[in-house]
């Protein structure tokens, strides 16, 4: 790790507890500032409902968050109907008007949330969280209402490791696509930035500004973009990083680490000195026994949208908001 990433872990890096709420909201009423909470969410209907309910019952009293918003992607279960009766507004990301045809993706329902939303903070959360709390939501928001030079925040955790040997423990690493794909593409390529702790984590917040402002990778690639762009475009002291303490969520499969780890690539190589451009349409081939040739092709998500100010139907819902 290089001698500016060092620097700047030793600035940048605070803890949620150095963010109390009375704190917050004297700041947030001084700045006038209205924030939402957007939560992503594909088939997490055993989820959705608490961690709405939480942010619902603790923070939205306090006046800390002015929204509440599930973006829906192609959910095939009841996710839209617990997290509207839990207490979020849901929008289905394919039935937000942007003028273009809708793509699935993660990105995609972070890039759809800029037209449904007015907060000049968003801060976004994953729906599949199983151990967490309402400072998740405080921490992050702590460097943006007090710091007005910070763009971007990023919050790192303990990770519950309940698909791993030791399931009761915690490991304070990243997950494995963070740790196999991301921090080596960071420390060899973006080395001042290796000392972000967990780059591709679902936990973070940004200023409207800047979001609007940034090519959005319609799947995984979303957080590497967004970090790696904020870089590029603002340097270091725009970025932050908060401890959240522990959190627990649903892990996914090899296979589909997979995929997201093809994404990541994409995403890095498109913005390295010369930028790679992936293969189209983007495809990763697995070996599986069940299948009829022994081999699936797995669609990748390579697309990436154009910056939401450029949209004419994002700066009409800007202008009529």
């Amino acid at each position: 790790m290089d001698s500016a990433a060092r620097a700047w872990f030793g600035r940048r890096t605070s803890s949620a507890g150095d963010y109390p709420i009375e704190l917050l909201q004297a700041a947030k009423s001084a700045s006038g500032q209205r924030v939402s909470v957007v939560l992503p969410a594909r088939d997490e209907a055993a989820t959705v409902a608490e961690v709405v309910s939480r942010i619902n019952r603790e923070l939205v009293p306090a006046g800390l968050v002015d929204e509440l918003v599930v973006i829906d992607s192609d959910s095939t279960d009841d996710t839209a109907g617990r997290a509207r009766a839990a207490g979020a507004t849901v929008h289905a990301a394919r039935q937000v008007p942007a003028g273009v045809e809708p793509l699935a993706g993660k990105g995609e329902a972070l890039w759809k949330s800029l037209f449904v939303t007015t907060g000049d903070l968003l801060v976004f959360i994953d729906a599949d969280l199983t151990e967490w709390g309402a400072h998740f939501v405080t921490g992050l928001l702590g460097p943006l209402l007090t710091q007005p030079d910070v763009l971007l925040v990023k919050g790192f955790y303990d990770r519950l490791a309940d698909d791993l040997p030791g399931a009761a423990e915690v490991a304070p690493q990243g997950g494995r696509v963070t740790e196999l794909c991301a921090r080596p593409l960071l420390n060899l390529y973006w080395p001042e930035l290796a000392a972000v702790v967990q780059p591709l984590a679902g936990e973070w917040a940004i200023r409207r500004s800047l979001f609007s402002s940034l090519p959005v990778p319609v799947g995984y690639g979303v957080e590497f973009a967004t970090l790696a762009d904020t870089y590029a475009r603002h340097g270091l002291p725009a970025i932050a990083q908060v401890d959240l303490g522990r959190r627990g969520h649903r892990h996914q499969a090899v296979h589909d680490l997979g995929v997201m780890a093809a994404e990541i690539l994409a995403t890095a190589m498109r913005r390295l000195p010369g930028g790679v451009r992936p293969a189209e349409p983007g495809e990763l081939a697995q070996y599986d026994r069940q299948a009829p040739d022994g081999w699936r092709q797995r669609p990748v998500p390579t697309a990436e949208r154009p910056p939401a100010r450029e949209n004419p139907y994002y700066r009409e819902v800007r202008c009529s908001g």
